[in-house]
């Protein structure tokens, strides 16, 4: 192997992409554009809930709900309605999202003690925020509940008696429990993927196109050096994209990065060389630059969005598909990301997925080795 043939090479990938501005720039900024229209607009938060309120009873005690209900970040009052049959025009054209309905004779049953119920309708084509909303409101009915209780108490001259049990709740790594937190690391890593392995695998299928390829055939020059000519120059690349990247999550989304920056590096040149080397490879056996950015996009970036754990968890996936996320590079990664950034923890907690990693890139390093041999394909 000869490092100065290989300096060549590298010096002629850097003069190609300074000629090529548009392809440099697309992959410099196409990254910072994924991350600012992801980063802000999936959001697993759920957070001023469009509400209405049917108020039959109009008495101190419903209004009290009412501004229970709607004084959390949870719910947002949108208006009050008079009839029943209201509330479906108002789904129906989507202004609200749930309905709430104080039934007559509300604040007079609490007054006496009795048992009173309150309707509450929710819009269920929009499962998850339903599921998470009928938590926030229940959480907010057994607070005005439990205020209930403790008035009555009080008037009857009673002492109030502690609990004897008593939860006191900690949120590790992520305190406010802000999703943007949880998005982030994980939006990294498939960025990562999909651009990365998109860069090479538009390389050499470039070059079977001008006929440039030729020129290289002709040259003294190995497989393996060829390969490593090719990768080096996108290892640069690669590397300022990652940070740019979590520079925008750290500055710009206020992500907490608790790690190494070492660590970030050590492991991003492993997921690189892995990454780079699947795009080399959908590039040698594509036909053209079209077809090569389709495998690329289809083998590196639905996987990884999909099957990494970044959004869905893997654990509630069917069998198959666990099983299938193993072989899906961005699951480690997306796993260390997270490590890194919100727990702080090194390579000594995370060197399973390192591991995995490791050997991710030496077998797709060889695989690329052997298809990427001296010969127009």
């Amino acid at each position: 192997m000869s490092i100065r043939r290989i300096k060549a090479l590298v010096k002629k990938e850097f003069i190609q992409m300074g000629r090529d501005s548009r392809s440099l720039m697309g992959a410099l900024f196409i990254p910072l554009l994924m991350i600012f229209l992801f980063g802000y607009a999936l959001s697993l938060d759920v957070d001023r809930i469009p509400t209405i309120a049917l108020d039959r009873d109009a008495t101190p005690a419903s209004r009290d709900l009412i501004h229970r209900l709607t004084d959390s970040r949870y719910f947002s009052l949108v208006g009050h309605i008079k009839k029943q049959g209201e509330i479906d025009d108002v789904m129906e054209r989507g202004t609200a999202l749930m309905a709430l309905v104080i039934p007559e004779g509300f604040a007079s049953a609490i007054r006496n003690g009795r048992p009173v119920s309150v309707q509450v309708i929710f819009d269920g084509s929009d499962s998850n925020t339903a599921m998470i909303a009928m938590g926030y409101l229940k959480a907010v009915i057994a607070g005005f509940d439990i205020g209930i209780q403790e008035s009555r108490i009080r008037r009857a001259g009673l002492k109030m008696v502690d609990m004897p049990l008593e939860g006191r709740i900690r949120v590790w790594f992520n305190a406010e429990l802000r999703s943007k937190n949880f998005i982030i690391p994980g939006l990294t890593g498939v960025i990562m993927m999909a651009i990365c392995a998109l860069m090479t695998a538009l390389s050499v299928s470039k070059e079977k196109e001008t006929g440039t390829l030729e020129q290289l055939i002709s040259t003294p020059i190995s497989s393996l050096e060829l390969l490593l000519g090719k990768l080096l120059p996108y290892v640069v690349v690669g590397l300022v994209d990652l940070a740019l990247v979590v520079g925008a999550g750290v500055l710009i989304f206020q992500v907490p990065f608790r790690g190494s920056y070492l660590d970030l590096l050590v492991v991003s040149l492993i997921f690189l060389a892995g990454t780079l080397s699947w795009g080399l490879f959908v590039s040698v056996i594509s036909k053209s630059q079209l077809q090569a950015s389709q495998i690329a996009v289809l083998s590196a970036f639905l996987p990884s969005f999909l099957l990494s754990g970044f959004i869905y968890p893997i654990e509630n996936m069917p069998i198959a598909l666990q099983i299938i996320t193993y072989i899906v590079p961005a699951r480690y990664f997306v796993e260390i990301l997270k490590g890194l950034f919100l727990q702080g923890v090194g390579l000594t907690v995370l060197w399973p997925q390192v591991a995995a990693l490791v050997i991710y890139a030496i077998v797709i390093l060889n695989l690329a080795r052997k298809r990427f041999r001296k010969r127009i394909i």
